[in-house]
């Protein structure tokens, strides 16, 4: 490794493209090829789940609408973290970079890795080989196989890409994106043009009041999850140029992008199969490529997505790490994470720290287990952070950045009652995951409170502050 730079900033050389394709890459992924066929299975109604679709499109809009304000104000690496450590003081703002670190982005790396692997040995028809599992005492501890060990190498590979620089990173980031992009927009025209599907599969008597249930809600969590990544441009502020401006734009155009494309994957999705074919399937892209082209695109469908998947991989593992750089460069966490590579100008040791948690996870976790929590405790966050737009625009009227919220106050107001309403679902719908969401936070207070007591112990000089 270089020599690393404890003072230097970092570079602001990301535009308006590259930011918006930061978006695009870490809102599609493992989530729209994974939760339809949860979707479905609540729902069974087709119009319900388009709609379901449209809600969290809106709410993910609404989002990207405030963060664009937040991201004026405050244009710096660290996203929720910066902007809740401004609004409500260190110790929010550290429990939103705890969460990151455990929850935003560790956790999805580590499920995205488990699929890349999982299509990759489906395209290259790979036998898994053996499956060791560590359980002393019946406590699951480890599992090892050499899909894992694929996912495990995913990690340390895009991992390394990114420490050798944000542009080098972002070119790699910007070809995988652009060649997701290309294949689904070719799926969804196919789907059209030579697919066997069905418009019989989109008949179903609606109901207003289907809205209004504890199914729709549970949905409508799943549905949150996929849309997460919208706001992944505010983590890189500290390295976009004329963030006020830049930021807010890629941040909406990106989710646009986003939200039009999955609309028409879950039609796609809907015209290939019925609702109960669809239903519990975790592999519905390939289920519904089957379903449109026959046996044998499936080879290549999944070889396509394996790609698509070491997008959302490689956009994650660029914007998690300046989150905990931010916090270091507060005293907030270990000094190390908080240091520059001069080379390289990145984060180097948040970026292995990440994929050192993530590495841990794919040997020890699943997806399906995680993803209640990742949507429930993330949105507790989010929340927070469109609060403390209001709350900043009250107290602080005269504050002008280069870009205003879209539709303020409707706006926020949308996204804090759209997030309220997943919150409240999840704790009675899925109380155990919710458990985990207020546990993990718990132990965040504990950590802060560590290093708060360890900032007050210096004794000699005066504190070295870092550059903001």
């Amino acid at each position: 490794m270089s020599e690393i730079n404890i003072g230097a900033p970092l570079r602001r050389e990301l535009g308006l493209f590259s930011s918006t394709i930061v978006v695009v890459a870490n809102m599609i992924g493992t989530g729209i090829f994974t939760t339809p066929g949860l979707i479905a299975s609540e729902l069974q109604n087709p119009y319900s789940v388009l709609i379901c679709w449209v809600m969290g499109g809106l709410f993910a809009l609404c989002g990207a609408f405030s963060y664009g304000e937040l991201g004026a104000i405050f244009p710096k690496a660290g996203g929720e973290y910066v902007y809740l450590r401004e609004q409500f003081g260190r110790l929010m703002g550290f429990l939103s970079g705890w969460v990151s670190l455990l929850v935003g982005f560790s956790a999805p790396i580590a499920a995205a890795s488990i699929a890349f692997s999982a299509y990759l040995f489906q395209t290259l028809g790979m036998p898994e080989g053996p499956l060791i599992i560590f359980a002393p005492c019946g406590i699951h501890l480890m599992t090892l196989s050499f899909p894992i060990a694929v996912s495990i190498a995913a990690i340390i590979l895009v991992s390394g890409i990114h420490y050798l620089g944000v542009i080098f990173g972002s070119k790699v980031q910007n070809a995988l994106t652009i060649f997701k992009l290309c294949v689904i927009i070719i799926f969804i025209l196919s789907a059209f043009l030579i697919g066997r599907g069905s418009t019989t599969n989109f008949s179903g008597e609606w109901r207003l009041w289907d809205l209004f249930n504890g199914k729709f809600a549970v949905s409508l969590i799943f549905v949150s999850f996929a849309y997460s990544g919208w706001n992944a441009a505010a983590y890189l502020g500290g390295e976009i140029k004329k963030p006020e401006i830049t930021l807010p734009f890629a941040l909406v155009l990106g989710t646009i992008i986003v939200v039009t494309l999955y609309l028409l994957l879950n039609i796609v999705f809907i015209y290939s199969l019925p609702q109960q074919a669809l239903s519990q399937v975790i592999e519905v892209g390939s289920k519904s490529a089957i379903a449109l082209f026959g046996e044998s695109i499936s080879i290549y469908f999944s070889a396509c997505i394996s790609l698509a998947l070491l997008s959302v991989l490689s956009a994650m593992i660029m914007t998690g790490p300046r989150v905990y750089y931010a916090m270091a460069r507060d005293n907030l966490f270990f000094r190390l994470f908080g240091k520059v590579d001069s080379a390289h100008g990145t984060p180097a040791h948040s970026i292995f720290l990440q994929g050192g948690i993530a590495v841990a996870m794919v040997l020890t976790a699943s997806f399906d287990r995680l993803l209640i929590y990742i949507g429930f405790t993330l949105s507790i966050f989010t929340s927070l952070a469109v609060i403390g737009l209001v709350r900043t625009r009250l107290k602080l009227p005269s504050v002008s950045p280069g870009y205003r919220t879209f539709g303020y106050p409707v706006t926020p107001i949308l996204f804090i009652l759209g997030n309220s309403w997943i919150i409240y679902f999840s704790i009675v719908t899925r109380p155990l995951a919710s458990l985990w969401g207020f546990l993990t936070i718990g132990l965040g207070i504990l950590v802060f409170l560590f290093f708060e007591c360890k900032n007050r112990g210096l004794k000699t000089g005066p504190r070295q502050k870092f550059s903001r």
